[in-house]
């Protein structure tokens, strides 16, 4: 990857949990770098550490070793005012869309809750910007905005969560387990919905996932995390049909239609 490309790049990040003979190394020195405008998925199942690692790059969580360097700039340890400019550019939309909401408040509420970090041009907009952000993930605003979270479906809510991320514009969306608690012809609407926003908004994509077959369908790279550790990375075509690692070997198995030899 040319430096032109890259977005982010992470070096020897490590997360340590506990002392002693407690201690888990829950993020056992990353390496990885995500190009402008790719999707990139991180795959592993629940424990290995790929949750642990999206908030690090979130900076919800201080390292305890490596760094962050996101569009050339060290963001490790950044804080405050800095840490907000941070999210402008860095977005996440995580696994439960109903823990995301305030149950008691209606969706327009959350949504201009989410203009205060936006760029300037988008706070002006006010109402006409969330409601072409819920335009751009599918939602009828009309029907959308006066609802309270309980009174929408996961997928719905779930692309409202996606919407109030776009309002930041921003350049890094990292998706965690963003689909695992939709039904299945939902997920592939979300999963479409991601690679359309790449395309229109050249965002690029972090898609934390268990699900190896996701990650195949929507991803351009693939890594593949285990006990802390990226074991496999490569193109998404050449980790699925030449898998080099027994743990990724594992992770196809559980997906019949993608195994090499099927």
């Amino acid at each position: 990857m040319s430096d032109d490309r890259e977005l982010l790049r992470v070096e020897g990040l490590t997360k340590v949990f506990g002392r002693g003979k407690d201690e888990v190394r829950a993020v056992d020195g990353v390496d990885l770098r995500l190009a402008r405008g790719e999707i990139t998925a991180l795959v592993g199942q629940s424990g290995s550490g790929k949750s642990t690692l999206g908030r690090l790059l979130l900076r919800l969580l201080d390292p305890t070793a490596g760094r962050v360097v996101f569009d050339g700039g060290d963001v490790t340890a950044v804080r405050g005012a800095r840490r907000r400019d941070y999210w402008r550019d860095v977005q996440a939309v995580f696994q439960d869309p109903f823990a995301a909401f305030h149950q008691y408040r209606r969706v327009e509420s959350t949504l201009a809750a989410a203009l205060r970090l936006a760029p300037d041009a988008e706070r002006e907009h006010g109402r006409a910007a969330v409601e072409a952000a819920l335009e751009a993930v599918g939602l009828d605003p009309e029907r959308t905005l006066p609802k309270r979270p309980h009174e929408l479906s996961g997928g719905q809510l779930q692309r409202a969560m996606i919407a109030r991320a776009l309002m930041v514009r921003p350049r890094l969306l990292i998706a965690d387990e963003a689909t695992s608690m939709l039904d299945a012809s939902v997920r592939v609407t979300v999963l479409n919905l991601l690679a359309d926003l790449r395309e229109s908004r050249e965002m690029s994509v972090l898609f934390v996932t268990h699900d190896l077959g996701q990650a195949y369908y929507l991803a351009d790279r693939i890594l593949v995390m285990h006990r802390g550790r990226i074991v496999e990375s490569g193109p998404a075509e050449q980790v699925v049909a030449e898998p080099e690692h027994a743990y990724t070997r594992s992770l196809l198995a559980d997906v019949p239609k993608l195994h090499p030899q099927a």
